[in-house]
């Protein structure tokens, strides 16, 4: 709004007389969106953004490198300001200065603004960029034609027998080896189908171990599958107790841990056309003997490896290598990126509650209504930590004797990071 505001007055948004270009990027690893505000006189007098496809895995400093030259590399002198502000210098800054100085005829300052007038507007230019790219994001999903095109690209890859429509991935996310949970995600005709999703809660060992992490979730995943297949019918329980799971490293009590989401009767009876993990070769083993364990031959497996975006599969030694541009690569990074964003957000809230509840759940005298009274006035445990008896007396319920055996609590407790109860946020500052 304030944006909108200066452009329709042409207000001063930098000091009187300042000609600058203020880029700012906003990127993914398949593409990228560039926003540049054109100030002169101190006004902005222009603004653009376009999309960039990252033809090749490139850093930001390399891009910027490359932007300045598709940007000024034909530009008149009169088009090329006094200074060029970017959120990350190219590779070699000082050459580049020189060659924008020369396009010009005079000096150009090439920078990072580090606080001021144009560090704000560059932040602000930095903010449009990221909203132009999620919104061309989502126009690009949306789009019927552009989704039927990543499906079909997909079946061609990977040589399936069908256009996989419903298309399930996972992801691992622990905290040096504690917590460990895992995300499912599911995707129909291109589309997140979010009521579908699924939450793994991963128990009984420690360590980053996220091999054996996928065994166990596919195996719980596909084993509530085939239950599902029992009670509607459509498998024998003689052929469901057929199946093998595997090395005995996993009872049945493992296999019923704690998954969350809608309760419905048979929410795992839907099967993927494609299941992908999170990695590489190894990755892909264990989810491709889980499978096999439980004797199901009918589901395909890949995986997609996040440094160079390689897609694995089962019983091959060499990766499958989908074009930069391409609509299937695009929907893989989609569904993958989407995984990794809800393991991670059921992740640190299962963190924060561990966290939390040594100090406050374990307390004579302080039930539920108390701990959220707490909470509310107290919203990391340094800061209750900090607080004198007095004030958590202060808080409504508490009274002096219960904030007595909760300070005692504190005391007895070692510190930890401070923990937002409200967010789950785990923040360094202590505050």
């Amino acid at each position: 709004a304030a944006l909108s505001r200066a452009l329709e007055k042409n207000a001063v948004v930098l000091g009187d007389g300042t000609d600058a270009d203020l880029i700012g990027l906003a990127e993914d690893p398949l593409e990228a969106v560039v926003q540049i505000f054109h100030v002169r006189g101190g006004r902005i007098r222009g603004q653009r953004a376009f999309v960039v496809e990252k033809v090749e895995d490139l850093d930001p400093a390399t891009l910027v490198e490359q932007l300045l030259l598709q940007l000024y590399g034909e530009e008149s002198a009169e088009g090329i300001p006094r200074e060029v502000l970017v959120s990350t210098l190219p590779p070699e800054p000082l050459a580049a200065s020189a060659w924008l100085s020369q396009r010009r005829g005079s000096l150009v300052s090439l920078r990072v603004p580090q606080r001021g007038d144009k560090r704000d507007l560059l932040e602000t230019v930095e903010r449009n960029a990221t909203q132009a790219l999620a919104l061309h994001k989502i126009r690009r999903a949306g789009d019927l034609t552009t989704r039927s095109q990543a499906l079909a690209e997909i079946q061609e890859a990977l040589a399936l027998p069908d256009p996989p429509l419903r298309i399930e991935c996972i992801d691992v996310s622990n905290l040096q080896g504690t917590s460990v949970v895992a995300s499912m995600v599911v995707f129909e005709d291109g589309l997140p189908r979010k009521s579908d999703y699924r939450k793994f809660v991963i128990k009984g060992f420690e360590g980053q171990d996220d091999v054996r992490a996928i065994h166990e979730v596919v195996t719980r995943r596909f084993r509530r599958y085939l239950d599902d297949k029992v009670e509607s019918g459509e498998l024998g329980s003689a052929e469901l107790g057929s199946a093998d799971l595997g090395s005995g490293e996993l009872s049945s009590s493992d296999l019923s841990g704690e998954i969350t989401g809608d309760s419905a009767p048979r929410k795992f009876a839907y099967p993927p056309s494609l299941f992908v993990v999170d990695g590489g070769q190894p990755q892909v083993a264990a989810a491709q003997r889980a499978l096999e364990e439980l004797g199901i031959d009918d589901i395909s497996v890949c995986g997609l490896a996040k440094r160079r975006e390689e897609i694995w599969l089962p019983q091959r030694d060499d990766a499958v290598v989908l074009p930069r541009s391409s609509e299937g690569l695009y929907l893989f990074q989609r569904i993958r990126d989407e995984a990794h964003r809800v393991a991670i957000t059921h992740h640190r809230a299962r963190r924060s509650k561990s966290m939390t509840h040594s100090v406050l759940d374990d307390i004579p005298g302080l039930g539920p209504t108390r701990r959220a009274a707490l909470r509310k006035a107290f919203p990391s445990l340094t800061k209750l930590r900090a607080a004198d008896e007095v004030s958590i007396a202060a808080v409504p319920g508490i009274g002096p004797k219960v904030a007595a055996t909760i300070a005692s609590a504190l005391r007895g407790d070692s510190p930890g990071p401070s923990v937002n109860v409200m967010t789950g946020e785990i923040r360094d500052d202590g505050g």
